[in-house]
């Protein structure tokens, strides 16, 4: 059986110290933000804390990686990414040969 992808990591909360829990990939675009918005990963995870959440800090945490991501993925940053639109799924070049589709 296959280890936890999961890398256990000590913030600093709202009560205090304490651990989170994610996958690699929203700890590198948690830090992404946090270096974006010029605050520190406990501060970040504060805020997010006193928006308040049901599924607990982790899960809020999770909840706010994907939503500022997707508030930046207007359809004018797709354009100018080269990413296509949504009446249109063209890809780039470069996307397309990355998947190996060119």
């Amino acid at each position: 059986m296959a280890g936890s992808r999961l890398v256990n990591r000590n913030i600093v909360a709202e009560r205090g110290r304490t651990s989170m829990r994610l996958e690699p990939e929203l700890w590198d675009a948690l830090l992404e933000i946090c270096r974006r918005e010029a605050v520190d990963a406990g501060e970040l995870v504060r805020k997010v804390e006193r928006q308040g959440h049901a599924g607990g800090r982790t899960s809020a945490v999770r909840v706010f990686v994907l939503a500022y991501f997707r508030a930046a993925a207007t359809e004018d940053g797709h354009l100018a990414a080269g990413h296509g639109t949504l009446g249109r799924p063209a890809m780039t070049e470069l996307a397309e040969s990355a998947l190996g589709w060119g």
